[in-house]
């Protein structure tokens, strides 16, 4: 569907994200992590361990809690 209306596809996707964007570039990657649960949930890895339950059950391993990693 995108490529049938890239403009307006890209507008949504812009929309979409810049917030997130915005919040990682004005708090840091850990100052985002931690006010924002959703950018929290959006985590797969973090200092080399898989934290995301999907990605580690696709991959075959255990999922680390992301609590678990955190300084």
């Amino acid at each position: 569907m995108p490529a049938l209306v890239p403009r307006t596809s890209t507008f949504a996707l812009t929309n979409a994200t810049l917030p997130y964007v915005l919040e990682l570039a004005g708090r840091g990657r850990d100052g985002g992590r931690r006010r924002n649960p959703a950018l929290a949930r959006g985590v797969n890895v973090w200092r080399g361990r898989i934290v995301h339950p999907a990605v580690a059950s696709a991959l075959g391993e255990r999922a680390t809690p992301l609590e678990a990693v955190l300084d």
